[in-house]
């Protein structure tokens, strides 16, 4: 899919291993918007980190990442970031768009302090490092927390929330233009998810940033993004604004992802799991890749992978009978009404 004014466009993009015989991401291509807040959503090991990774060429070894990966600065020049140097990738990484890992444990370094992984940060760019500890503390600030307590301590003396927090702004120091999440709020709480959430939205107004928000979990994407992208099993098979996606999806794994998904609108009843389970990737089915758990499948969903098509402006899917899915799959909730999902699952 295209937008008006893209950012970042991905096209063709594939990551295998085993020398090209195994595919963890299945020839992806989307634009993302600029200054817009995508979500993508999807059951674990549908692909989504080979996405986000893919942004930035940082797939890890043995991984073979092809395609096309082009990055749209303001200035109107375009980089192809899988042409770049070992020098350029680094600067491109935090300076144009930099990333938020699940876990900020892990990628903190333990025996440092906060303030020194921001410090190192700066000077690794090359970046005035008074300069940029001031707006630090504002970053740390947007994020309420206390900027000369959290700077002062090691990573170990901050909460898991203060721990996500510092390390968003962390993301930010350089003041990227495009900020990616992968699972950023997965070992969180609830109200601390929520939390962090409303900030997210506070920084990108803020900033004008455009961002990237990658999780399992369906409800919490549904709150933040403008649009929203399911995969399943390496590929996109639905893309749209989220009021496409939750109201009117045309794909029968959305369909049913949202009926998986705790509503506390719907009935104990209604709520019912996906059976079966997404493929690993040496075992892909041929043709479409969800039809051994579609209760639409037919012979032409068993033999042949559907292209993805537009079912309105802006709303595409890859599946062979989406009308049907509309028709024959329906959605335990009022569509006339907010979607009210309870998070913590997603459905995965």
């Amino acid at each position: 899919m295209t937008t008006d004014d893209p950012i970042i466009e991905i096209n063709d993009a594939a990551v295998t291993y085993d020398g090209g015989e195994t595919f963890v991401l299945d020839h992806v291509s989307m634009s993302i918007e600029r200054g817009e807040i995508l979500g993508i959503v999807g059951e674990s090991g549908s692909g989504k980190s080979m996405f986000a990774d893919s942004m930035l060429d940082a797939i890890p070894d043995p991984g073979r990442l092809s395609g096309e990966i082009l990055y749209h600065r303001d200035d109107g020049t375009t980089v192809d970031v899988l042409e770049l140097s070992d020098d350029e990738r680094r600067e491109f990484r935090w300076e144009e768009v930099s990333m938020v890992f699940q876990g900020a444990m892990s990628s903190f370094n333990p025996t440092m302090k906060i303030g020194g992984h921001f410090r190192e940060t700066l000077k690794a760019h090359d970046a005035d490092v008074t300069s940029g500890m001031e707006f630090a503390r504002e970053l740390l600030s947007d994020l309420y927390l206390d900027p000369e307590r959290v700077l002062t301590s090691y990573p170990h003396e901050l909460s898991g929330g203060m721990q996500q927090r510092a390390l968003i702004a962390l993301s930010l120091v350089l003041e990227p233009e495009v900020l990616v999440m992968d699972e950023p709020t997965a070992a969180l709480d609830l109200l601390m998810q929520r939390s962090i959430l409303t900030l997210l939205e506070d920084l990108q107004e803020k900033y004008d940033l455009t961002m990237v928000f990658i999780t399992h979990d369906l409800p919490l994407v549904a709150e933040l993004a403008d649009r929203m992208a399911v995969m399943y099993a390496f590929q996109l098979i639905e893309v749209g604004d989220r009021e496409q996606l939750i109201g009117n999806s045309g794909h029968p794994y959305t369909r049913a992802l949202l009926n998986a998904t705790p509503d506390i609108e719907a009935p104990l009843e209604e709520m019912r799991p996906i059976e079966g389970q997404s493929p690993a990737p040496v075992n892909v089915p041929q043709g479409c890749s969800f039809a051994p758990r579609c209760p639409l499948a037919t012979d032409e969903c068993r033999a042949e992978d559907p292209a993805s098509t537009q079912l309105e402006a802006g709303h595409a899917v890859a599946c062979h009978h989406a009308e049907d899915a509309r028709d024959e799959i329906a959605l335990h909730f009022d569509r006339s009404e907010e979607f009210v999902p309870v998070s913590g699952g997603g459905g995965s």
